[in-house]
């Protein structure tokens, strides 16, 4: 059992968190060039694209923490300190996600489609709003790639490496 929740879980990581990390990524500069041209639609259509890919992958993404907590339960390492310190870089990187990250998005593409309908160029966000969400997101990606490097080099290893 510990090897398919093991499995699982290396999965849903690739799988859910892979393809936020990069619509994430790729969200700031989107978002730049709506900014330029809040009228052009394919400007909009790919920032709703991203904004939704973060949106879906990231409830989809609750499965890592869940089948993680499967695993390490299967191989009696709970209450490892290298376990603890992941569990806590995942919540940290969970709450930029949840509380930080997608509300950024959500009301960038309000404000552009706003400024989209109306004449009003004010509603546009400025500049300062893709440049904390590219430094949000990338908080969020270096406390996942160093959840990563901890689950692969992690203390008590058993490959040996």
């Amino acid at each position: 059992m510990t090897k398919l929740f093991l499995a699982l879980h290396v999965l849903a990581a690739i799988l859910a968190v892979g393809p936020v990390t990069v619509a994430a990524g790729m969200f700031p500069r989107a978002l730049r060039r709506a900014q330029t041209d809040p009228q052009d639609p394919a400007a909009r259509s790919t920032l709703h694209t991203l904004h939704r890919i973060c949106r879906v992958y990231a409830a989809l993404g609750a499965a890592v923490p869940v089948l993680g907590f499967a695993t390490a339960s299967s191989l009696g390492v709970l209450g490892s300190g290298w376990l603890i310190t992941s569990i806590v870089l995942t919540a940290g990187a969970a709450a930029i996600l949840g509380l930080l990250v997608l509300p950024g998005q959500d009301a960038a593409v309000g404000a552009i489609e706003a400024a989209a309908d109306g004449p009003s160029p004010s509603s546009v966000p400025d500049q300062r709003t893709a440049r904390r969400l590219t430094m949000l997101t990338g908080v969020f990606n270096l406390l996942w790639a160093t959840v990563t490097i901890l689950m692969i080099i992690r203390p008590g290893s058993t490959t040996g490496a």
